[in-house]
């Protein structure tokens, strides 16, 4: 959800009883971040579900310091952490009860992840939108479990309530959402990005690493609109920054979105699916 997910997407997500995460560099300082957590905690209000950060956790990001500072300071519930598991930056979330997932892609990852002494995995397997792995999901989770017990959250294509119960079945506890969200009225994306996904299918995401130096899905026709950056094998965030304002990412997932819908109506869909699967599973 890089340039996506801000303080309306999130808000609406969690009052309507979802989990809603952004990642900081979404704001463009560390200071304009402390106010987003600031309003999304006066938004939210009680009763609505806990918010998330994902934190870069990578030496390309000059801020990721101080920004875990302000996560500390506002007691943000998760900590999503992605391109390096780091054992202090779980330490200071835990100060205060927080709670940290990792991504991964693979297996090595994940075991790297555990060393550190994060909460959960969150397995972003093939048809993931962005940074994603090649893996199936089944196998990813599969591995995974074999010396995890934990919890984890399955990324990739996921677009339905039926989705989260079938990822459940096959071991992970969660679902993990970005593709169905970004056409949502709330999503910072621009309208044209909307517009391309609205026509869009799975034959329509081509998966690279052209584009940032590690393997993403983008849509095919921004790619074939774009000049493709010359990074020489790493990037800068504001070089990948201005890549992401004109080459979109989307998952496989991606042919379940044909109109813009506000956030709490796609939330409140998502649950009355999960419970219609859970149900038909629980009678069978």
């Amino acid at each position: 959800m890089f340039l996506v997910s801000g303080p309306d997407l999130v808000s609406e997500t969690c009052r309507a009883g979802l989990c809603g995460t952004f990642p900081s560099l979404n704001q463009r300082s560390t200071e304009g971040f402390d106010d987003w957590l600031s309003e999304i905690e006066e938004r939210n209000g009680d009763g609505a579900a806990p918010y998330g950060v994902n934190l870069i956790v990578h030496k390309s990001n000059p801020r990721v310091q101080a920004d875990l500072e302000i996560c500390v300071k506002h007691e943000v519930p998760l900590i999503i952490t992605s391109l390096g598991a780091v054992p202090e930056l779980v330490d200071a979330v835990h100060s205060y009860g927080g709670v940290v997932f990792h991504d991964v892609i693979q297996r090595r990852h994940a075991e790297k992840a555990v060393e550190a002494g994060v909460d959960g995995i969150i397995a972003v397997s093939a048809g993931a939108g962005g940074h994603a792995g090649t893996f199936s999901p089944f196998a990813l989770v599969s591995e995974i479990r074999e010396f995890w017990d934990g919890a984890i959250a399955l990324s990739g294509s996921i677009t339905q309530g039926g989705h989260v119960a079938a990822a459940q079945l096959m071991g992970a506890d969660f679902g993990y959402i970005g593709s169905h969200f970004i056409t949502a009225n709330e999503s910072m994306a621009p309208d044209e990005q909307k517009a391309m996904m609205f026509e869009a299918s799975a034959k329509d995401i081509t998966y690279t690493d052209k584009v940032t130096g590690v393997g993403a899905n983008f849509l095919t026709p921004s790619l074939e609109a774009a000049t493709l950056p010359d990074h020489g094998g790493e990037m800068t965030l504001n070089d990948e920054a201005r890549a992401w304002k004109t080459i979109w990412s989307a998952g496989h997932g991606v042919g379940a979105t044909r109109s813009a819908r506000p956030a709490a109506e796609l939330c409140e869909e998502l649950i009355v699916q999960y419970q219609a699967a859970r149900d038909k599973f629980c009678a069978a």
